[in-house]
């Protein structure tokens, strides 16, 4: 049982929440806190010609009102949105708030992701602390 799980949580076609917030909840010890990570990715520069004004800001409150709605379930549940490269801002939240495990999703690779270039697997590869793959249910 772990004291502190950081859950990523990424919002693209695929990805479902669901599988790893059930694994944090096998994971977690009573009373264990629980922080809910989504990383934003920067927006490649030729698309910001296109983007609404404050496009960045809107989407940074829908993701973080969502997170919060999620973190909720959690005794100690928390949501934080960052910004950068996912691999890297996960394993420094996590280094620099104590984290001792990581619940992360990944799918059953394609051939596009049979190199070692996702996310989970530099996650995997680099953290400190215990890493928990959540595969999804199918």
């Amino acid at each position: 049982m772990y004291s502190h799980l950081l859950v990523t949580v990424a919002y693209e076609g695929e990805h479902d929440a669901a599988r790893s917030l059930q694994v944090a909840r096998a994971l977690a010890a009573p009373g264990a806190k629980v922080t809910l990570i989504h990383v934003m990715e920067p927006a490649p520069l030729f698309t910001l010609d296109y983007l609404p004004e404050n496009w960045r800001e809107d989407m940074h409150r829908a993701i973080t009102a969502d997170l919060g709605g999620l973190a909720a379930g959690f005794e100690d549940g928390h949501a934080v949105v960052v910004e950068g490269d996912p691999a890297h801002e996960v394993l420094d939240y996590a280094q620099e708030n104590g984290v001792d495990c990581i619940v992360i999703a990944s799918h059953r690779p394609g051939t596009h992701r049979l190199m070692l270039g996702s996310t989970a697997a530099k996650i995997v590869g680099r953290a400190l602390c215990a890493v928990h793959v959540a595969r999804r249910a199918d």
